[in-house]
């Protein structure tokens, strides 16, 4: 009608309602129009010359509408029907904002990839089978050299077993601050013959592993040492210049490397809630726990300083319980590992383990396999020697 504004003209048509068309889409917008032109009463208003025009113009806006939208749509024609082209930006970028979950691994599931790797893709490893050890020391030297260590192998042979030569493998954090003071933390690498080792010992070197994983890129006011010894199992366990751990701390010794701590990690892996499923030597029962779901501490009485040091530190990190046990070195099992050899040189040493045979059923047999190994438990102990690495070498 005449007298409306533009707006009201699209609002209201002789008194029919309509949707405002701030509302309407485009597609929307054209139809309402048609429609109210079909809705003009012709009798009462269209044959006036002023609504004429405003017919004219209402028709003028229609046809202009139909024309946008049909060009609109000949041009999606046109551009559908044009090649395809790929663009490997957009296909790099979509994977990089993927919506999908990183699944970021956790120490668990490092520990169990190592041991997995130590026991099963490789199997038993000693120089009754060299290849599969020396696959060992290649694995593990590839695994810490990507994590930007750079190992340095100590090669030695062993008598009756001169075609393959022996490697101990090290690498290092030096120190900032005082340099020349040492920790060490070590583990052995071999199994013991008929056994895959998945937790004698392919959960220490497992350890050591992670321990280095998690203190990749940080900075010490002492050195750091990550060592890998071989053939600590029979027949070269405790013989000089065949067990790799002696032969190590020998070549210290010799260089006078002032060692603050060596910590060997042995046979770690195993916990139980079973009630009387820990053992001991004789006339230590009564002192200890008789259920195996702790981690041990074991050194010799020398070494007791150190002990309650490494012990004191341990508590406040690990959420598994911590035992210890500063015993005669001549003591079934006190000896039983790496830290032994450092003793012979006039090092203190201490075990970090699950105390093996004493409560591991598969101790020395076939079925020493990863199913064996309670990841959970296992894992709250590292991280916390991880933790208490950190502090003593600050």
């Amino acid at each position: 009608p005449v007298g409306l504004t533009w707006n009201q003209r699209f609002a209201r048509v002789d008194g029919h309602e309509s949707i405002n068309h701030q509302t309407m889409t485009p597609d929307t917008f054209f139809l309402s129009h048609i429609q109210y032109a079909y809705h003009f009463d012709f009798c009462r208003h269209c044959l006036s010359g002023t609504n004429m025009i405003q017919l004219l113009r209402s028709l003028f806006f229609v046809g202009v509408f139909a024309l946008l939208a049909l060009l609109s749509g000949f041009s999606t024609y046109c551009w559908a029907q044009e090649p395809a082209k790929k663009d490997t930006t957009v296909e790099v970028n979509a994977k990089q904002t993927s919506t999908e979950p990183v699944v970021k691994q956790t120490t668990s599931d490092r520990l169990k990839s190592t041991i997995v790797y130590l026991s099963e893709t490789i199997g038993e490893r000693n120089l009754r089978k060299p290849a599969k050890l020396a696959e060992a020391s290649d694995y593990i030297q590839k695994t810490m050299e990507s994590m930007q260590y750079k190992i340095e192998r100590q090669t030695f042979d062993v008598v009756g077993f001169e075609r393959f030569p022996c490697h101990n493998l090290i690498a290092e954090v030096p120190g900032k601050d005082k340099p020349k003071e040492i920790v060490l933390i070590g583990a052995h690498y071999d199994s013991a013959q008929g056994t895959p080792g998945a937790n004698d010992n392919g959960s220490g070197a497992a350890a050591v592993i992670e321990i280095a994983n998690q203190l990749s890129g940080k900075q010490f006011a002492r050195t750091v040492r990550f060592v890998f010894f071989t053939n600590e199992e029979p027949p070269f366990f405790q013989r000089d210049g065949q067990m790799g751990s002696w032969v190590y701390a020998k070549a210290c010794r010799q260089k006078g490397d002032n060692l603050k701590l060596v910590m060997s990690l042995e046979t770690m892996g195993y916990f139980t809630d079973v009630p009387d499923s820990q053992k001991y030597p004789p006339l230590l029962a009564a002192l200890y726990p008789s259920t195996g779901n702790f981690i041990g501490l074991v050194s010799d009485v020398r070494s007791r300083p150190l002990l309650l040091d490494v012990e004191k530190r341990l508590r406040k990190h690990c959420e598994v319980d911590v035992q210890i046990g500063s015993l005669p070195s001549e003591l079934q099992g006190v000896g039983w590992s790496d830290h032994w050899s450092f003793w012979q040189e006039g090092y203190m040493g201490l075990m970090v383990t699950d105390t093996a045979l004493f409560r591991y059923p598969h101790y020395h047999q076939p079925t020493d396999t990863v199913d064996k190994i309670e990841f959970v438990r296992f894992s709250q102990v590292v991280n916390g020697l991880a933790k208490t690495i950190e502090d003593f070498a600050k």
